[in-house]
């Protein structure tokens, strides 16, 4: 059943002052409830704050902070996998990997996904809604709150297309990187698109120079519209284009991402091809053995088609690098969580 009330981390410092105004207390309550919200506390220990405004907020506010329907931890590497609920009952996955540098997560930012890729288990589950700005925010909460860490860097590459709900997801930008939040800087914040050619030029002009990361899949039209049908409406020249105004407009240097998948775009002459479109530009190419995902019939590529692949693009001068694998043993890849929750749930 859906909830009624308001989650208190849609709201800004300012938007939280009013409130507390508006329900008779000092506009400095704004800044104690601020702190104990980006903390995962509930009403009840916020204990600087007077009892008759934490009942009016319980009464009427969500503290923002999302339950932990499951969660899994990788015994090979520590990474932790959940399934979050949200206030309407739905479901969102997020996944938590520690590294030399610190923890970093990778947050979804709808409930499933339009985008349709071919490969991907978020557009089998089928697409929901867009999440809040409080809702992507109280993904990083959650897990800050449940391990007793602070996350220093964080990507949205888990369910849902950031950028087809773009402003929301500004608004977590913005709310991220604010000191008095969780004071996370622009450059350890990425966000992947599948390619919506319009909102990445738009992007490039909100003065906030994040790492963009472009899932790209293939260097050939005919088959990357085939593997992914935003492309019929942003063909790769259009999408180029369009990083390429990115990269001006932010001067950050651009990911694209690369699935390698066995027998479809692992060959040399994709690498050939990839090479021809990306030379002379100011990017870096992720390459990503596949995910297996039940009814794509994809499989990761061979190590020799990926060593290989690998190495035409480095001779073409090419920045790649191969991504590490992280856990493998609890399938930390986006969509199959809840899609798996979604099936038991219709039982």
């Amino acid at each position: 059943m859906a909830t009624k009330l308001q989650n208190l981390l849609d709201y800004s410092q300012e938007e939280l002052e009013t409130l507390a105004t508006s329900l008779g207390q000092p506009r400095f309550r704004a800044a104690q409830l601020r702190g104990w919200l980006y903390r995962g506390a509930d009403f009840e220990e916020m204990t600087n704050l007077p009892e008759t405004f934490r009942k009016e907020l319980k009464e009427n506010y969500a503290a923002g902070r999302l339950s932990i329907r499951r969660r899994l931890e990788s015994a090979l590497d520590g990474t932790v996998k959940y399934l979050l609920g949200l206030g309407d009952g739905n479901f969102v996955e997020s996944v938590l990997m520690k590294y030399k540098y610190g923890y970093s997560a990778c947050v979804s930012t709808q409930v499933g996904c339009k985008m349709g890729c071919s490969f991907c288990a978020s557009a089998q589950a089928g697409f929901v809604r867009s999440l809040t700005a409080g809702e992507i925010l109280g993904q990083i909460i959650t897990m800050n709150t449940d391990l007793q860490i602070r996350i220093g860097h964080v990507v949205m590459m888990g369910i849902g297309e950031p950028l087809d709900n773009y402003e929301n997801v500004v608004r977590f930008i913005r709310m991220a990187r604010d000191t008095n939040g969780l004071g996370i800087s622009c450059r350890n914040l990425s966000l992947s698109t599948c390619g919506l050619a319009e909102q990445i030029i738009r992007l490039s002009e909100e003065g906030l120079p994040i790492t963009l990361s472009v899932s790209l899949h293939s260097p050939f039209n005919t088959q990357r519209s085939e593997m992914m049908p935003v492309n019929r409406k942003y063909p790769l020249d259009k999408l180029l284009d369009a990083c390429n105004i990115y990269t001006l407009n932010t001067g950050r240097r651009i990911t694209y991402e690369y699935a390698l998948i066995e027998g479809i775009n692992d060959s040399e002459a994709h690498a050939a091809r990839l090479v021809s479109l990306l030379k002379g530009k100011l990017c870096h190419v992720n390459l990503i053995p596949v995910n297996r995902v039940e009814g794509t019939g994809y499989e990761k590529a061979s190590k020799k088609n990926i060593l290989s692949f690998q190495k035409i693009l480095a001779a073409g001068g090419i920045n790649v690098t191969l991504r590490r694998t992280l856990g493998r043993d609890i399938e930390a890849a986006c969509g199959q969580l809840r899609r798996a929750e979604d099936e038991n749930r219709r039982q």
